[in-house]
């Protein structure tokens, strides 16, 4: 009896110490940092899509200032206003493997690419307007839609350097092995489509 309980209790152990191998071998292989690293980054992706839309919800006051500016000033207005339609129509879903998906990606980039041209070409018309740059109102926009752009390349900043680290993670070994078994893939880094896009529009010399 004393034997049969023996073994019994050697068997557990030696499960306990197989389980336990296996589970650290496991996170040798990534199979736990891979999900850990790849949500991280789609919490920045997030952040990056929040930014997008607090900017897009400037446009309805910034454009009801900029009514007031020339008759020829409306084209760029009206442009304003359908890119900023066209940006906040393209989504990204990292559900949907969007985030890893370079045609997905691509698309996304180049509508808020043309929306924030837009909003730059807006921002400079008015600009040649003694009085409505005088407006406070306008005044306050400016500097919401600055403050804005400076938001939006921290986030894409963070969010790069995220999908750095987690593609580094999913490219190597052995967690590599992990990613594997888990089915992830690189996600892809948002990059300007034309090159010095991501950077803020500035109003100084324009007059």
């Amino acid at each position: 009896m004393s034997q049969s309980v023996a073994r019994t209790s050697m068997t557990r152990s030696i499960r306990a110490v197989v389980v336990a191998v296996a589970a650290l071998s496991l996170a040798a292989c990534g199979f736990n940092s891979v999900p850990t690293k790849q949500e991280a980054a789609k919490a920045k992706w997030a952040d990056v899509q929040t930014v997008f839309q607090e900017r897009a919800n400037l446009v309805p006051n910034l454009a009801a200032v900029a009514k007031g500016a020339a008759e020829q000033e409306k084209a760029i207005l009206t442009g304003v206003v359908e890119a900023r339609a066209k940006a906040t129509s393209v989504q990204i879903n990292p559900e949907a493997g969007d985030l890893s998906n370079p045609a997905k990606m691509q698309q996304f980039q180049q509508a808020q690419e043309q929306f924030g041209q837009s909003l730059g070409r807006l921002l400079v018309s008015v600009e040649q307007y003694p009085d409505l740059k005088s407006i406070l109102n306008y005044q306050m926009l400016q500097t919401q839609v600055e403050g804005q752009e400076n938001r939006v390349r921290v986030a894409l900043r963070d969010y790069n350097a995220a999908v750095q680290d987690y593609n580094t993670e999913v490219r190597t070994f052995p967690s590599m092995i992990g990613a594997k078994l888990r089915g992830a893939t690189p996600m892809v880094p948002y990059q300007a489509v034309t090159p010095g896009a991501e950077v803020a529009p500035s109003l100084e010399g324009k007059l």
